[in-house]
């Protein structure tokens, strides 16, 4: 794999030579593999890096040693690696300012449109604490002095820079075009655009000055505070290299003067808000005459690029380190290593600002201080502004390079996105009221019943929705709930023996009375008319449902006062079909209570009850065998002894309720206001109970069952059915009124708002998506 990087005469070449270099070089060994980086220009040395597995190299001087060893190749081997790189950069075609030049047409469709950019473009991204020389490192990037200057928080808005390559145009001797203004080193070659104010070229780079600080104190106030609304600028020079850099504020720790207190917060939330876009490279400006490991810039960009591997390091102030001190170890990355490395700069000092150094002269000083130190002369090709610029240049077109199908894509689907939303909005132009909420009342009524119906397109796979909750209601809910009312969980043996005795009058029964087991099972069918109501209300509960996920549609969104008078009318006429509904649900109640059908055919009559409970008490007797005979004794049942019966006259209901005092027997004392008994049953009322609990249990079943059945019905008819089948016409009766219709068609603020928001949108994604065609 060969991959060659080529800008203003340079070559720079990352390759992994298995086989090319022993044809590129004259050598008698065999294929090698060496690792090579290396900046070459024509006619000059080359200087590479490689293993010490490949010290033994035909090519390799004495030079070599350690493990990171360094090969200078005299220029008479460097054409054949020239020749080698070049027909490597033809087939890469990286080296294009046009991707550069496609990246700021579409930061510039979306700042103009003014809407928040949904694309994460490769941009370059300048991060520093304050005073680290940010700005000047931009001004001696660009050539010329146009930034803020000053103490404290100068840059306060993010500054988008543009910079772009403009041949100067060819003019005859003499012709010349005179500029009038404050700036000495104006000229008609360069100038300045502000994406805000289109058209105006700025010659004058110190009303570029003034106009950033205007146009941030126009967004910002007078104040320290921040914006994170960007500034656009677009600089045309024949000295620049095509470049996009973010400017963003420098960090700061303590608040000064009339900085907001949390400014730290802020301009912190800003940063990351852009180096955490992975698309972003972070250009981190550190001061070389403090210590690395306490740098904000480095600090904030290993929190999003751990690894390091789109992050570069920028020193400055290499000039005011002590004597005797270098970044050497620094530049071979056995500080902190980058990824894409750190390059070293001298920019002007605030002397040299206050006497207003030309940048020339400061880039000619720049040159001479890294050509005359002892630690960077021999490396000085890779240090200062030039090299910088040439090196986020390339930089800047392989990662467009290599992102921007990725580009195609996210524009490609963000398009579809906000173009079908816009859609669902609708177009602002409405037509006639009238057929506009007719179309509306019909669309919603087909809808209520295709969900009650289960017909609905979009049936969901993970809950239950719309008639399938009704039925759950029907057939979990409420038949669980009648089948868990227990008839004897509130009448207890005791009560059914009082209700037996009360229900004989003034003489006692020979059998067990029907109007006992009667009265019984009434008040027990009376209790099932509270969970049937229940169903009612369960049911009306999924209907008004139903109504509100309707209601969530982008329709409604888009016409609130419609939206509210669908919900009033709606539930209105769900609440006037509750009344019928629970009234026949309470007539189905009274009618079981009202009549009791002893002669269903399911149920167990009172001769069939007597012998499963005499066959009960018989086999729970023990039998007594004769000796002699082996055969059973006649029971007490076949062969009463008479002086118990005598005994057991006495020993009835009556004698429990009022005891065995014979003198209390004797006096006749009138009976007590309350007579209760207590103490327990007698065998034959044990039988008589037992057969009256058969009975009740036989018939409530069946009562049970036919509420199970017919409730359903019942609310099905009166109240879903009944609304399926006249939503319609409630709808028109009470909505289709002209005197309100335009009213009700009064758009929301959202609806308004968000319909520019996503026409502007689709706009400018559309000229992005021209734009990216342009490119193969």
């Amino acid at each position: 794999m060969l991959g060659v990087r080529r800008a203003q005469g340079w070559v720079v070449a990352h390759a992994n030579i298995l086989s090319l270099l022993p044809r590129a070089l004259p050598c008698s060994s065999g294929p090698s593999s060496l690792s090579i980086t290396s900046a070459i220009h024509p006619g000059t040395t080359a200087v590479l890096s490689i293993s010490r597995q490949h010290r033994r190299h035909p090519i390799a001087p004495p030079l070599l040693r350690s493990h990171s060893l360094h090969l200078q190749i005299f220029h008479q081997h460097a054409p054949h690696l020239h020749a080698l790189m070049a027909n490597a950069v033809t087939s890469v075609n990286v080296n294009d300012p046009g991707l550069i030049t496609l990246v700021n047409k579409l930061q510039d469709v979306f700042s103009t449109v003014g809407v928040q950019n949904p694309i994460d473009l490769p941009q370059i991204v300048v991060v520093g604490s304050q005073s680290s020389g940010k700005s000047s490192v931009l001004e001696n990037i660009v050539g010329r002095d146009f930034l803020p200057r000053g103490s404290g928080i100068v840059t306060r808005r993010p500054l988008v820079l543009q910079l772009i390559n403009k041949p100067a145009p060819i003019r005859q001797n003499g012709d010349t075009d005179e500029l009038k203004t404050s700036d000495a080193a104006s000229n008609a070659d360069e100038w300045a655009e502000f994406l805000h104010i289109p058209g105006k070229k700025f010659f004058d780079f110190n009303k570029v000055r003034e106009e950033i600080v205007r146009e941030t104190e126009a967004k910002t106030g007078k104040n320290v505070g921040i914006s994170p609304v960007p500034i656009g600028l677009r600089i045309y020079s024949p000295k620049v290299l095509t470049l996009t850099l973010v400017d963003l504020p420098g960090l700061t720790k303590v608040p000064v003067g009339d900085q907001p207190k949390d400014i730290e917060r802020q301009i912190r939330d800003m940063v990351l808000k852009h180096i955490q876009k992975p698309n972003s490279i972070i250009l981190a400006v550190t001061p070389a005459n403090t210590d690395l490991a306490n740098s904000d810039g480095l600090k904030l960009a290993r929190e999003v690029d751990p690894e390091g591997t789109r992050t570069i390091g920028v020193l400055t102030k290499i000039d005011l380190m002590d004597e005797g001190t270098d970044v050497v170890d620094i530049l071979a990355g056995r500080v902190i290593p980058l990824r894409l490395g750190y390059v070293p700069v001298v920019n002007r000092g605030q002397r040299d600002i206050d006497s207003r150094k030309a940048i020339t002269a400061a880039l000619e000083a720049e040159k001479a201080f890294f050509e005359n130190h002892r630690a960077y002369r021999n490396k000085h090709s890779y240090c200062g502004t030039p090299y910088l610029a040439r090196k986020l240049n390339m930089i800047l077109m392989m990662h467009i390079k290599n992102t921007l199908p990725d580009i195609k894509a996210r524009i490609q689907a963000s398009l579809a996105k906000y173009t079908a939303e816009l859609q669902q909005l609708g177009d602002s132009m409405l037509g006639n009221s009238a057929n506009i909420v007719l179309n509306i009342i019909t669309e919603f009524c087909n809808e209520y019943r295709t969900v009650l119906e289960g017909n609905n397109q979009e049936l969901s796979s993970n809950e239950l929705s719309g008639g399938a909750r009704i039925s759950f209601v029907f057939h979990e809910l409420y038949s669980n709930g009648i089948k868990a009312v227990d008839p004897f969980d509130q009448i207890k043996d005791v009560d059914i023996r009082t209700i037996l005795y009360n229900s004989s009058g003034s003489s006692p029964a020979l059998f067990v009375g029907t109007t006992a087991f009667e009265l019984i099972v009434k008040q027990q069918i009376k209790r099932l008319e509270d969970p049937s109501l229940k169903c009612v209300s369960l049911v009306y509960d999924e209907l008004v449902r139903i109504l509100t996920q309707l209601l969530q549609k982008q329709l409604f969104r888009r016409y609130p006062q419609l939206k509210e008078k669908f919900h009033q009318v709606v539930i209105n006429f769900f609440k006037r079909s509750m009344q019928p509904t629970n009234k026949l649900v309470q007539d189905l109640v009274s009618m079981e209570s009202c009549y009791i059908n002893t002669g269903h055919p399911d149920f167990l009559n009172g001769h069939r009850a007597m012998a499963i409970v005499n066959e009960k008490y018989t086999a729970a007797k023990p039998v007594q065998v004769d000796p002699k005979t082996g055969k059973p004794l006649p029971t007490g049942r076949d062969s009463p002894n008479p002086q118990s019966l005598e005994d057991n006259k006495d020993e009835g209901y009556f004698s429990r309720l009022l005891g065995r005092n014979k003198k209390k027997m004797a006096a006749m004392e009138p009976p007590p206001p309350v007579l209760k008994a207590s103490g327990n049953l007698s065998e034959r009322e044990n039988i008589e109970v037992d057969v009256i609990k058969l009975l009740i249990t036989s018939y409530f079943n069946i009562v049970r069952r036919t509420m199970i059945d017919m409730v359903p019905k019942a609310i099905m008819l009166n109240l879903v059915s009944h609304s399926k089948e006249e939503m319609q016409r409630e709808l028109l009766e009470n909505l289709y009124k002209s005197d309100e219709l335009d009213d009700l068609l009064k758009e929301s603020e959202y609806t308004v708002r968000r319909r520019k928001e996503c026409a502007q949108m689709v706009e400018s994604l559309t000229k992005a998506a021209e734009i990216v065609n342009t490119v193969g």
